[in-house]
């Protein structure tokens, strides 16, 4: 008889010790959401799928998360269903980071920034001229392959970035490219440096690059009726400056330069035939002429509209600045992400 009640009564004081834990977990949780809520802090979610949700975390445990965003509420997400939470500081709520915009943020329309690509960052850019592949490979580090429909020419690209500040950010990389199929003895590279002020939602660029081309030409000359190959090589400085502001959680204004001043001087020879009275027939004369390639300057403000959560479109209207004349381009500049 005294087992049992022992047995009862150790029970019960089991049953309260227990039960006054789980009153304690409670009112912990509690507290912790209401520091969260008060605080403000503001994070965002990235599920594996690549779709994100931005808000004040209220609630986290190993199964799942809760949070509370700017449009839809509450919203629980499984543990297993995540792959980062990073927190993304003080934002307006009509600041938001659209879901998808954090991926493709790092570009324009011809350049990219000093902002950092993020692992598993991977999407592709269809142009009217052909496809663009972009691939997150590490933190802060990517690299890509661009080309057009006829795969001439085939253009690699990498960046590295790294933060110089709060909002400031700095990037260098390069362009490595071939005519390919088309034209083997072309060749190109552009080592690049970018530093960008703002955030992802709002930001401007400044880039500077120096490009080299490397080609060959073959000449007929028919004083000699002989055919030359002579190799050239020209490089010329070029520069950017572009920017971003996110107008609403759909919409955002880009705008995108590329600058390229006149190039060095450079000597040409050239011919004709004249008639020499002198011996009444045609005669081959050679000329030569020094001349440099004019500056361009090319502009392109547009919008980018986030369609899905994984996609975005944007389309801006091409002006040119060329041998000394305004040249518009009658084709707008369209453009689609998608993610991989």
């Amino acid at each position: 008889m005294k087992k049992s009640i022992f047995f009862w009564l150790l029970l019960a004081v089991s049953g309260i010790f227990n039960k006054g834990i789980m009153l304690a977990q409670e009112q912990q949780e509690q507290q912790e959401q209401q520091v969260n809520e008060e605080s403000g802090i503001r994070h965002m979610v990235i599920k594996n799928d690549n779709a994100s949700y931005s808000g004040v975390i209220i609630y986290e445990d190993a199964r799942e998360v809760i949070i509370v965003t700017d449009n839809l509420g509450e919203v629980a997400i499984p543990k297993h269903e995540i792959r980062e939470i990073r927190e993304i500081g003080e934002e307006r709520p009509g600041e938001r980071a659209f879901i998808g915009e954090d991926m493709f943020a790092t570009r324009y329309f011809l350049t990219t920034n000093g902002l950092p690509v993020r692992k598993g960052d991977n999407y592709i850019q269809w142009n009217l001229f052909g496809p663009d592949f972009q691939f997150g490979i590490a933190d802060n580090f990517g690299v890509g392959v661009m080309t057009s429909w006829i795969a001439m020419p085939v253009i690699g690209t990498a960046k590295y970035s790294r933060p110089l500040g709060e909002k400031t950010s700095l990037a260098i990389g390069g362009l490595l490219g071939t005519g390919s199929w088309a034209q083997p003895d072309f060749g190109m590279m552009l080592p690049f440096a970018a530093i960008t002020q703002g955030t992802r939602s709002r930001n401007i660029n400044f880039s500077a690059g120096y490009g080299l081309v490397f080609y060959s030409e073959e000449t007929y000359n028919p004083a000699r009726d002989r055919y030359t190959v002579e190799k050239f090589r020209e490089g010329r400085l070029l520069f950017s400056l572009a920017g971003m502001a996110k107008i609403s959680d759909a919409f955002s204004l880009v705008f995108d330069s590329f600058i390229m001043p006149p190039g060095p001087y450079r000597t040409y020879t050239e011919g004709e035939w004249r008639w020499d009275n002198n011996t009444g027939t045609d005669r081959y004369v050679e000329t030569v002429t020094t001349r440099r390639s004019p500056a361009l300057m090319v502009f392109v403000p547009g919008i980018r509209l986030h369609t899905r959560p994984n996609a975005a479109f944007q389309f801006g209207f091409t002006g040119a600045y060329f041998d000394g004349e305004f040249v518009p381009v009658p084709i707008p500049m369209l453009q689609w992400f998608r993610n991989l």
